[in-house]
């Protein structure tokens, strides 16, 4: 069975000429040779341009030029390029850009390696920065198909091929969203896609010139204003009651959800009433910990299962039941020490729709805690979401779990202070897997996948959970703006039993040799 054809589409706006030949070089070099190349110029001052447009196609049986009467925008320009696309495919490739040569082979062997390559809509795959004199640099490895950090972040960007049926379906590239449209056309096509596949090879080179977004992020503010027009649009459309705002930088975004204030939650947090000194205060922690989600929260419909240890001082207890306001279910754990026994007796004695796990040397920090952790669980294919949590010190402490490339149970930027590779740590995005020391669900999704192994007791459960949520297919989120302070797990050392291991590399595969799906570095 032969590959389907590729249409690379490019508009054409005055390049610098020595970029745009070796861009047209990337092009001819390709190994896979079934290919047209549509270039429509958009009015380029500099006129060297249409001539050498010309004398390429002249030359290139497989290059057709457009040349636009009107300077109408990328856009247009685009759109030109598409209407004259007769591929399977459609590749985007910029005028000042450089492709591997072996760019659309990958691309085209991606899609013939699924089970249903006819199902396959979106391609993308690895990318790094070309500077203006050739030089490549920061090759950015991206994560799996990621939906919910697409809203935050236009991350698949170069190489990028969609089906080009479906391209057109969706109404191709729309007027006013310059500069972001190819975030704002990405969002439309996934939003149906049936299949999406990353190519985990850098094919691309995004070329850094003076004046352009992969040189100066600040360089095109229409573009920062167009992708919250593209993510706003994508929200109401696939029906998130949610407002999409400029990021903590351009290019990156910020998705405030309306808030989920009524759906009946328990937080289940087991304990043996330990007490320990933080910020120079001594305090009972687990009383902390529920005083502090009461403050950090507008949640009309919340309970508190608390499952204590047989040792638990009545003191603490009574501490407990003190709390104004608090909804307090107390379950007596007269076992031997097993987090995952005492995080499933919880949920058997818990009455909410939504069950939030929580360690209790917690103290919340953000506003609308429980109430901006659960909303996205309301959302088709979200399995399970997480908090960012932090050291005493203010370090990161949980931004995510990776499982895979020699690490197991290992968090993202782990004791990192600043804002992550690609502001990662001030987005909302799924991960291979997050912490049981706040994990929130749905009650459906917990009997789904028969709650915490008890095999388990110690290390790694919330792993499993994890991992068995996304094998249902559910996706992980972690949110950047549900933060809360965890304070003993700064110093704690795990002690990993070998059995453990065991348990997950025969369950889930080596962690040595699994690839972890959502690391980008």
């Amino acid at each position: 069975m032969s590959s389907p054809r590729v249409s690379v589409i490019t508009a054409v706006y005055d390049p610098p000429r020595d970029a745009f030949e070796a861009t047209v070089a990337s092009v001819l070099a390709q190994t896979n040779e079934d290919w047209e190349w549509i270039l429509t110029d958009d009015r380029s001052p500099s006129d060297w341009v249409v001539p050498r447009l010309r004398e390429l196609a002249a030359q290139e049986p497989r290059v057709r030029v457009r040349v636009r009467e009107e300077n109408g925008g990328i856009v247009a320009a685009s759109n030109d390029s598409l209407a004259e696309a007769s591929g399977e495919f459609v590749a985007l490739l910029d005028h000042d850009d450089v492709l591997e040569r072996q760019a659309l082979e990958r691309m085209l062997q991606a899609i013939d390696g699924t089970r249903e390559p006819d199902e396959v809509d979106y391609v993308y795959s690895d990318q790094d920065w070309m500077t203006a004199d050739g030089r490549c640099h920061r090759p950015f490895r991206k994560p799996d198909w990621s939906p919910e950090r697409l809203r935050h972040h236009m991350y698949t960007t170069h190489f990028s091929m969609l089906r080009r049926s479906l391209v057109l379906d969706v109404g191709g590239f729309r007027a006013g969203f310059d500069g972001s449209q190819d975030h704002d056309l990405v969002l439309r096509v996934t939003e149906q896609a049936r299949q999406i596949v990353h190519v985990r090879e850098v094919l691309y080179h995004w070329r850094q010139i003076p004046g352009s977004a992969a040189a100066d992020p600040h360089a095109k503010p229409y573009a920062w204003d167009a992708g919250v027009r593209a993510v706003q649009d994508h929200l109401d459309r696939v029906g998130i009651e949610a407002v999409a705002l400029h990021g903590l930088a351009p290019g990156f975004y910020q998705i405030d959800r309306t808030p989920d204030l009524t759906t009946p939650v328990s937080v289940i947090i087991p304990t043996i009433g330990s007490q320990a000194t933080v910020w120079g205060s001594r305090r009972t922690l687990v009383v902390q910990a529920v005083s502090s989600l009461l403050e950090k929260t507008q949640h009309e419909n919340l309970e508190f299962v608390v499952v204590y240890d047989t040792p638990t001082p009545p003191t603490v207890i009574h501490e407990l039941r003190s709390i104004p306001g608090a909804r307090l279910r107390f379950v007596e754990f007269t076992e031997e020490f097993n987090f995952s026994a005492k995080c499933n007796v919880g949920a058997l004695h818990a009455s909410g729709d939504v069950f939030v796990f929580l360690n209790d040397d917690m103290e919340a920090e953000s506003d609308g805690l429980i109430e901006t952790l659960i909303t996205p669980l309301n959302e088709p294919g979200v399995g399970a979401t997480g908090a960012k949590l932090l050291f005493e010190d203010g370090r990161i402490q949980h931004a995510g779990v990776i499982y895979g490339d020699g690490q197991i149970g290992h968090h993202y930027y782990r004791s990192h202070r600043k804002r992550g590779s690609y502001c990662e740590l001030a987005m909302n995005r799924e991960v291979s897997a997050l912490t049981g020391a706040c994990l929130a669900m749905r009650r459906e999704t917990f009997q789904e996948v028969g709650g915490f192994t008890e095999k388990l007791p110690g290390n790694f459960n919330d792993v499993d959970m994890c991992l068995k949520i996304r094998a249902q297919g559910h996706r992980l989120i972690w949110m950047h703006d549900a933060v809360l302070h965890h304070f003993e797990s700064a110093t704690r050392e795990a002690s990993i039993k070998p059995f453990e291991l065991r348990h997950m590399t025969r369950r889930w595969g080596d962690h040595e040799s699994v690839r972890d799906a959502y690391t980008s570095s």
